[in-house]
């Protein structure tokens, strides 16, 4: 009978047993139980909100938590949009649910997913031409999803301007669903600078050029957009980690793809802006959730969405329109990026850039020491000491990169300047 119990026992079989402790007399823990023992007829129990932070809290003071996250993404979200989020998280709107809960059929979520693609709308002045989408899987599922719905085959030529990783991954993902070929490409260079328009050497009967707009690992940013030599072809960009940092013209665009996870919400939800006359073309063998029409015709509902990733976007646009709109979000981040651009060219050679001037990303800001890893990893060090995390490279270039997206507060990238400063005099 022993040896029996013993092999029904399991890890967690601790967790069902009573806790050891002295035995309470039965009598007692009868008088606790009628104590504790509602009347027929309760009254209504309501639930206390959680206290707001004190003013002497470390996440009380104006976007400053204490900590600067220089995270490429998953990356730092505002902290006044956070803060409604917690608000809101047990019961949104009076509804006695979180939104986390409730049907994305609701009349709750219906309302919130309008209301983001309005304000997207709003902010980006999005026509009526284009649709708003969605979507999951991330930006890298596009990269399957464009060509299956602007190609009607594998024979249809697209061209890809390759000025970085991401784009590289396009153009491969893109080769097994159309015949694409690389327009332009800035491997040669390590991919710190982007090509004059006259040097993109496009198929003039290409269906499609794919630009990524702002490459996130090498820290080059298109400032203009080429157009397509084929007169009805069409232009496609990946907007990822710059989306939502400046005003764009969509109308020049077919398609815009983008993940949330950099300027405009958590990860889990990919946003596209589709011209409408683009969609309901895609290839026979294009599954239903990469099918453009699929989610167009069902308002992003085909299936259970990313509810809570969608609300957090509509919370942050919200956010960037009480800003005064993309135009006042761009002046910020230029003049975040250039503090730190200038503490970089005005260290001497100490700390180096490599990306040509005109392209420099306002969004991630990769850079290496003149004195090699070893100091890049003491510097990295002590950085987080201070408050100041996630300043380590990608994998795949070493260095640091610094991304300083539209919620990292002007305070952190001077703190970050202050601390490179102060770095560079304590080990010259």
């Amino acid at each position: 009978m022993a040896a029996a119990a013993a092999a029904a026992t399991t890890p967690h079989s601790h967790l069902l047993q009573r806790p050891a402790g002295p035995a309470v007399p039965r009598a007692a823990t009868a008088a606790a139980a009628s104590s504790l023992r509602l009347p027929a007829r309760a009254a209504k129990i309501s639930c206390a909100a959680v206290a707001a932070p004190s003013a002497s809290s470390p996440v009380a003071g104006a976007g400053d938590r204490g900590i600067y996250n220089f995270a490429a993404g998953p990356a730092t979200l505002p902290l006044n949009v956070l803060k409604r989020a917690q608000a809101e998280l047990v019961d949104y709107h009076g509804s006695g649910m979180s939104i986390m809960e409730m049907s994305h059929r609701g009349k709750e979520f219906d309302a919130a997913i309008k209301k983001a693609e309005a304000d997207l709308r709003a902010l980006l002045a999005v026509p009526d031409t284009h649709a708003v989408l969605f979507l999951q899987g991330g930006a890298t599922t596009q990269f399957a999803a464009v060509p299956l719905n602007l190609c009607a085959g594998p024979t249809d030529p697209a061209d890809f301007v390759v000025s970085g990783s991401w784009s590289d991954k396009a153009f491969k993902e893109a080769k097994k669903y159309s015949a694409a070929s690389v327009a332009w490409s800035g491997k040669d260079g390590k991919y710190t600078a982007l090509p004059p328009f006259g040097e993109i050497k496009q198929n003039p009967e290409a269906r499609f050029l794919h630009i990524c707009s702002n490459e996130t690992i090498h820290g080059v940013e298109f400032k203009d957009y080429p157009e397509p030599q084929n007169k009805t072809g069409i232009l496609v960009a990946d907007m990822s980690s710059n989306f939502c940092s400046k005003p764009v013209d969509v109308s020049r665009f077919g398609v815009i793809y983008a993940g949330a996870q950099k300027n405009v919400g958590p990860s889990g939800v990919t946003i596209a802006i589709v011209r409408k006359d683009l969609i309901g073309n895609a290839q026979p063998i294009t599954p239903v959730m990469l099918d453009f029409k699929t989610h167009a015709d069902n308002a992003s509902l085909y299936n259970t969405p990313p509810c809570f990733a969608i609300y957090i976007c509509g919370l942050v646009f919200e956010d960037l329109l009480a800003q005064g709109g993309l135009a006042e979000v761009e002046k910020k981040n230029a003049h975040k990026a250039g503090i730190l651009y200038d503490a970089i060219d005005a260290s001497g050679g100490y700390y180096i850039c490599p990306v040509e001037k005109s392209v420099r990303s306002l969004m991630n800001v990769p850079f290496t020491l003149a004195k090699g890893p070893d100091f890049e990893k003491q510097l990295i060090a002590e950085a987080a000491k201070e408050g100041m995390v996630q300043l380590k490279g990608h994998r795949s270039v070493g260095g640091l990169r610094a991304s300083i997206y539209n919620a990292m507060p002007l305070a952190g990238v001077e703190k970050l300047v202050a601390f490179m400063k102060d770095f560079q005099a304590r080990n010259p």
